[in-house]
């Protein structure tokens, strides 16, 4: 399905009591999830960013190309979280469509498959929402494609880093339960964490995958309890996290360090579970005191009438933010020129000053916590605000 702005689509008609019959438009493509075991993920994060950022574009009048003023036209689509239909899509924005850059793909195995297709067509393709130690390989190989969420070895780091700092405080031993969905964010994860974690003089006492959209997880935590540990970490993914969460709360799961991955700091996990989740940890995090984010989250309400969660939300619109500058400064349409704009150039955002060292980006929240009903970032780098992190004490209201 098509969706074309309103706001591009009534610039067309008239200004000052003119007759327009050709306006200057910027076409860009968006293809995420709408339906499938990942659509609870990107209509949290993804899409509400896409609308917020070219509402307030347009509102402003378009994006300034060398002196002209270009309204957007947002043509989207539903990959039904199937790598195959994204990349028929991918083909379809670029021939068919012929739109002028693109939103990057949500989920990392969705975004190393689209790599190869819009390498081909030479979008500039921000992934905000892919982790991979293959990030230097792939941007070895596609010079368009841009990490902004570090590496797989920085995200495992802040989650051993705290499984140090809550050992040494006593609240923890060497013994850790951890589980993974089976996809390529969480397979390449858990096989990183059991290096470090061994490293760091840790023992993986249960060792659990599961497939993408497991409906009942009870085995996995009923798993993860026999074998008491006293922390439990999870390369999760939406629905998985929320399943988890509940599941660790049928079993009071009793341990000190609770993590579960994507969509723990989404605000509908606290709106689940309420103040059970105290203390709960998951990936990413923002400096919720920064007057920037407060901005920022007051917009996106406003406008889209949601919540932003507290990490990637205002990362995807961070890295719209860096394709409007990169746009405006290079003073064309020209992809390949926008491209090298990217890699040259350092950008104010919501998530603070970011820029690329070969094509990834060093700055980044890694691990945020429950505390008093809000998430905030706890590990990172490159970051300011990150807060002490504090032991979990059950799941009590």
């Amino acid at each position: 399905m098509i969706r074309k702005s309103l706001l591009a689509l009534a610039a067309a008609f008239t200004v000052a009591g003119t007759s327009i019959y050709a306006q200057d438009i910027i076409k860009i493509g968006a293809i995420a999830p709408k339906t499938g075991p990942l659509a609870g993920g990107a209509v949290v994060t993804q899409w509400p960013n896409v609308q917020l950022w070219v509402e307030q574009v347009n509102a402003r009048g378009g994006l300034n190309v060398d002196g002209k003023k270009m309204q957007i036209e947002l043509i989207e689509y539903d990959d039904k979280t199937n790598p195959g239909e994204h990349i028929k899509l991918a083909q379809r924005l670029a021939t068919q469509d012929k739109v002028d850059f693109v939103v990057a793909p949500y989920g990392t195995g969705f975004n190393i498959a689209t790599a190869p297709i819009y390498g081909k067509f030479g979008y500039p393709m921000i992934a905000v929402s892919a982790i991979t130690d293959k990030a230097e390989e792939l941007t070895s190989r596609y010079s368009n494609l841009f990490f902004t969420l570090g590496t797989t070895t920085a995200f495992v780091d802040g989650v051993k880093e705290i499984l140090v700092e809550q050992r040494e405080a006593g609240n923890i031993g060497n013994e850790v339960a951890m589980v993974n969905v089976a996809d390529a964010f969480g397979i390449e994860l858990a096989d990183r964490a059991r290096e470090l974690f061994a490293e760091a003089g840790f023992e993986i006492v249960y060792d659990k995958s599961y497939p993408l959209g497991t409906p009942d997880l009870s085995p996995v935590m009923k798993g993860a309890k026999d074998s008491g540990a006293k922390a439990f970490i999870a390369w999760s993914y939406p629905p998985d996290s929320f399943g988890l969460a509940e599941q660790a709360i049928i079993e009071d799961l009793d341990v000190n360090v609770y993590y579960s991955a994507v969509a723990t700091s989404f605000p509908a996990f606290k709106g689940a579970y309420g103040n059970r989740i105290n203390n709960v940890l998951g990936a990413g995090g923002t400096n919720v005191d920064d007057p920037v984010i407060a901005a920022y989250r007051k917009d996106h309400l406003d406008v889209t009438g949601k919540t932003a969660d507290y990490w990637a939300s205002a990362n995807t619109y961070a890295s719209l933010q860096i394709l409007e500058q990169a746009i405006e400064g290079a003073a064309t349409l020209d992809r390949n020129v926008v491209t090298q704009y990217i890699k040259d150039n350092s950008f104010d955002t919501v998530m603070g000053k970011l820029s690329f060292e070969n094509q990834v980006s060093k700055t980044f929240w890694s691990v945020g916590q429950w505390q008093d009903g809000v998430f905030r970032g706890v590990k990172g780098s490159n970051v300011e605000g990150a807060v002490p992190v504090r032991a979990k004490s059950g799941w009590s209201e």
